[in-house]
């Protein structure tokens, strides 16, 4: 996973376009570039950098997940040889990604009196300030992180957002549902409501190495605080004494109840989720050069106008592997 602050992403100039500080910019994402480019796009919110769930690259349009549970395997042992009935439990989920567009226009011309003018050289309006290129796409990029960290947690698959995994553990029949009769969390509480999470948890779940407990940034600030001490259930001066000092913003790993802890900003405020990496499930055609686009294009030759664009096309989607695995908590 990269993160966008880090990643330095390759150019590569069309050929037959112009150089130096007079020409226009043609300047554009393709092939092995564009999948940089996405990726760091993708990747570098917080679920996805930290690899708090599975991702499946190369998605063309639909794939088939395949989760085999065998139950009641063992039984008395006899002569022949007789196949348990109903001992494997095959589960198919198909993980479909939609497509997605990033369409943006800017006027080069609002950067003559800026001081990024002098970088686009003697003649005005010729160049898009290459300092400024390289802020619009890191930008862009950032951007189109945060909105796919929101989406995975609680995209409404409408037109414009593809559904994330709490509205689709909400819709499922046999997921597991808690619904708290709190609104809002809170550090006198908090230990309580999680507590209820943990309790929700099928018995066979719990202990499995990649389980995770996902909160929202909320609730995620109100167990640091309840740790501090101060608060039911914790004691007076907190973890190791150190009260509401003792936590160092990203430091050592939360865990409650022996289960790790993460921090999910796009999680909606009002839920929590509990349920294994392995079980949850990004999709996208990230690493598939064909179905994406990233460019940065100058206008000036094709229309005569003054303007940049910026284009991004690519694929999203997430699903869940078996739900009566996974917990999902809501707020009243």
């Amino acid at each position: 996973m990269r993160n966008i602050k880090n990643r330095n992403v390759a150019l590569r100039t069309i050929p037959g376009s112009a150089t130096g500080s007079i020409g226009n910019i043609t300047t554009t994402y393709e092939g092995q570039y564009a999948g940089q480019f996405i990726a760091a796009a993708l990747f570098s919110g917080t679920t996805l950098d930290k690899g708090l769930v599975t991702v499946k690259p190369n998605v063309k349009y639909k794939e088939v997940i395949k989760k085999l549970d065998m139950t009641n395997i063992v039984v008395a042992g006899t002569c022949d040889f007789t196949p348990t009935l109903d001992a494997i439990d095959l589960e198919q989920r198909v993980l479909e990604v939609g497509s997605y567009q990033t369409n943006l226009q800017i006027c080069k011309s609002d950067f003559e009196t800026d001081y990024l003018a002098l970088e686009q050289g003697a003649s005005a309006f010729t160049d898009l300030p290459g300092s400024f290129a390289d802020f619009m796409l890191a930008h862009v990029a950032a951007k189109i992180a945060e909105s796919v960290e929101v989406n995975i947690w609680g995209g409404a698959g409408d037109a414009n957002n593809f559904q994330g995994l709490v509205p689709r553990l909400l819709a499922e029949a046999n997921s597991q549902k808690v619904v708290s009769a709190l609104t809002a969390w809170s550090a006198t509480t908090i230990i309580a409501e999680l507590g209820s999470i943990v309790d929700a948890l099928l018995p066979e779940v719990y202990g499995k190495d990649d389980l995770h407990l996902y909160l929202p940034t909320a609730a995620f600030k109100a167990y640091v605080r309840a740790l501090g001490g101060f608060a039911a259930n914790t004691g007076a001066n907190g973890v190791d004494g150190r009260g509401t000092m003792w936590y160092a913003n990203g430091g050592a790993g939360l865990s409650f109840d022996g289960i790790p802890v993460a921090m999910c900003p796009g999680m909606p405020a009002t839920n929590a989720v509990l349920a294994e990496k392995s079980n949850l499930f990004f999709g996208t055609s990230t690493l598939a050069d064909i179905q994406q686009t990233v460019k940065l294009l100058d206008m000036s030759d094709l229309d005569g106008s003054q303007n940049a664009r910026v284009i991004v096309r690519f694929f999203a989607g997430t699903q869940v592997g078996v739900p009566k695995d996974a917990v999902v908590y809501s707020l009243a």
